[in-house]
């Protein structure tokens, strides 16, 4: 992919160094390590945003849930696997 654009930015002289150094060290541009972590850092944050979304889809699903009454309470639930567990356990 052809490089078109220019990104400065300011930054302490010694973490400049730093990096370069380590860039260096593994025998790669700097420039080559900067658009990794940049590409990493996009992807990182497009799986936070698919989270969220699919979070937020769930919670509104389950307050749908409830306002249309498909709720079971806790202690049915408790009653209900308690039942499974003594099944489970009368086969074991």
């Amino acid at each position: 992919m052809p490089k078109e654009a220019v990104f400065t930015m300011k930054l302490e002289s010694s973490l400049r160094e730093d990096f370069i150094a380590a860039a260096k060290a593994s025998d790669r541009p700097a420039s080559q390590v900067i658009r990794e972590l940049m590409r990493e850092y996009i992807r990182r944050q497009n799986e936070s945003r698919a989270y969220d979304a699919y979070l937020a889809q769930k919670v509104e699903r389950g307050r749908q849930d409830i306002r249309a009454g498909n709720v079971v309470s806790n202690e049915e639930v408790e009653a209900q696997f308690a039942a499974r567990r003594a099944k489970l356990a009368g086969k074991a």
